[in-house]
């Protein structure tokens, strides 16, 4: 998944300007699946640039359909928890918008709930679950010490599948 060697580099801020002009091409183009009441969050994948276009590249690739997020990096963004059905603006490291993502499936788990299949579908590295944990855990610790605590493998962690739906190349559909 990741060069950790880089990890104290910064992502640029995201483009809300250019996400919205995203949004509102998709919503012009698919109004009856664009009925989101409140305009989607503007993310991005990873917590530095090297990594943030890595997970970036698989979505626009093909092979990552799926994410892991820590419930408490969702509470401390004070952002909701994704629903299905709902939509997600990915970003690159340099802060443009560049695929618009739906979210399919979504479950609350722990780490020793996590499965074959779902770190197949995130994409990463060799698609076992031993390197997605991996991965995962030493991100997470990462993620925890930014929010001041320890990671522990009992944090609750949403789970979740999505497709590409716009822009029109990129979508799966």
């Amino acid at each position: 998944m990741e060069n950790s060697a880089n990890a104290t580099a910064e992502n640029a801020p995201v483009d809300r300007a250019a996400a919205t002009e995203l949004w509102e091409a998709y919503r012009t183009a698919r109004p009856k699946v664009a009925t989101d009441v409140e305009p989607p969050s503007v993310e991005r994948f990873g917590d530095h640039p090297e990594l943030t276009d890595e997970l970036l590249d698989l979505v626009l690739a093909g092979p990552k359909r799926a994410t892991a997020t820590l419930v408490a990096e969702f509470e401390a963004e004070d952002q909701p928890l994704p629903r299905v059905g709902s939509h997600w603006i990915a970003c690159d490291s340099t802060g443009r918008p560049r695929v618009i993502l739906r979210s399919t499936e979504l479950r609350i788990a722990v780490l020793d709930d996590v499965d074959e299949s779902f770190a197949y579908d995130e994409g990463e590295g060799d698609r076992t679950l031993a390197s997605w944990r991996d991965d995962h855990v030493r991100y997470w610790r990462r993620s925890t010490a930014r929010l001041g605590f320890e990671w522990t493998p009992d944090l609750e962690i949403v789970l979740e599948r999505f497709d590409v739906v716009w822009p029109l190349a990129q979508a799966a559909d």
